[in-house]
């Protein structure tokens, strides 16, 4: 088994979520494994009982932790009994000693339907798919860029992470949230899906969106708004120093897994080609920074910044509205000064801020007052200083 960079607090409890199959589940159970009592609700024998009676998930863990010693209690996809949170509070306050840990694949049943979210009893973390540190020497780009790092497709053959990938975009992206009640429409869902896998890290304009699918825009922000809350994908705003009017900007969103991108768009199996590789190069250093900060549980904060004229630069990192640094990604070997465009005219607004280019160089070097750094280099020596 892998291991996790993440650290969970020593007494604390906490909520973990993360989309299916980032190993949510695995972790917890090799990580605690004594006086432990856990309670999955995926299966029906177990949702069924407590989604009628929740009060009876109470008695029982009263019994557990009087009766048998049990110190920490594992509930997997809580969000599927929301109710279970107001027990659970209750026998906080009776049992200070017992550790509870809650995982979930969403938080919007939790934080849009008013769920007790045992006010401030518990911290929240956030599980990624395995990252470039966690793989160490096994990892190679061209499979992460093409087939993505989810713990139950990595170390697959080629084979077996075509179907896996293929069916968790058709049985989960599509069916699992339309069982949910969250989008009922499923043919203009999966319209919407597609075009979203296809514009990914791509400027998003709602209306042309919506045009498209042949939906409403405002169907279609609800849309992406599902994908954030079911952990499916993130927004990456565009930097202004004005909170206002950094939310009138048109964003960026990237789905959480390269290989689920690559499954919507069904580009799995060949090569990609050079534009489509340069995106995706773009959304691993992405990837791997939001996992980054998120296991650090850093304050820096990421954007991207765009002129209007078009001039960009792919992230910057702001920590309490200070910019530590302007990163430009390039998956490319042989950098030239045309790949500084962005970078050169953000400098001319910002003199003072680090300039960094992450590229598949094999060697670090300075380029007009631009530091080129292999992408290795850059997540193991640099990113932790700019976090």
């Amino acid at each position: 088994m892998i291991e996790r960079i993440i650290e969970f607090p020593s007494k604390l409890s906490f909520f973990l979520f993360g989309p299916r199959q980032t190993g949510k589940s695995t972790l917890i159970q090799s990580r605690y494994r004594e006086n432990l009592w856990g309670v999955n609700l995926l299966r029906d024998e177990v949702f069924l009982p407590f989604a009628r009676e929740p009060h009876k998930f109470r008695l029982e863990a009263e019994q557990r932790i009087q009766g048998e010693g049990v110190q920490t209690i594992f509930v997997d996809e809580v969000q599927r009994v929301p109710l279970l949170l107001n027990e659970i509070q209750s026998l906080m306050f009776d049992h200070p000693a017992c550790r509870f840990i809650l995982t979930g694949s969403s938080a919007r049943k939790l934080k849009r339907g008013g769920a007790n979210l045992l006010a401030g009893r518990a911290v929240e973390m956030f599980l990624f798919p395995l990252t470039c540190t966690e793989i160490g020497s096994s990892f190679n780009l061209n499979n992460i860029l093409t087939y993505g790092a989810l713990p139950s497709v990595f170390d697959r053959d080629p084979i077996e992470k075509q179907q896996i990938l293929s069916t968790y975009v058709n049985t989960y992206l599509r069916e699992e949230i339309k069982s949910e009640g969250i989008a009922r429409e499923i043919g203009g869902f999966s319209r919407f899906l597609e075009m979203a896998a296809a514009q990914f890290g791509e400027l998003l304009n709602f209306t042309a969106i919506a045009r498209e699918c042949h939906l409403s825009a405002r169907t279609v922000q609800s849309y992406y708004e599902i994908l954030e809350d079911t952990l499916i994908g993130s927004t990456l705003m565009a930097w202004r120093k004005s909170v206002r009017k950094r939310l009138t900007e048109h964003p960026k969103f990237y789905f959480f897994d390269l290989g689920v991108t690559n499954a919507v768009n069904q580009r799995l199996s060949g090569p990609p080609d050079l534009i489509l590789r340069g995106r995706l190069f773009e959304q691993f250093i992405f990837l791997e920074t939001r996992a980054r900060m998120s296991y650090k549980r850093s304050e820096s904060r990421i954007f991207f910044w765009r002129t209007s004229n078009g001039a960009e630069v792919d992230l910057l990192f702001v920590r309490h509205d200070k910019i530590l640094g302007a990163v430009e990604i390039k998956s490319s070997s042989n950098i030239a000064t045309a790949h500084l465009s962005g970078l050169r005219a953000f400098r001319q607004e910002h003199p003072n801020v680090p300039l960094f280019l992450v590229s598949t160089a094999p060697n670090a070097y300075t380029l007009d007052g631009v530091l080129i750094l292999p992408w290795r280099q850059f997540l193991e020596k640099h990113l932790d200083n700019l976090l």
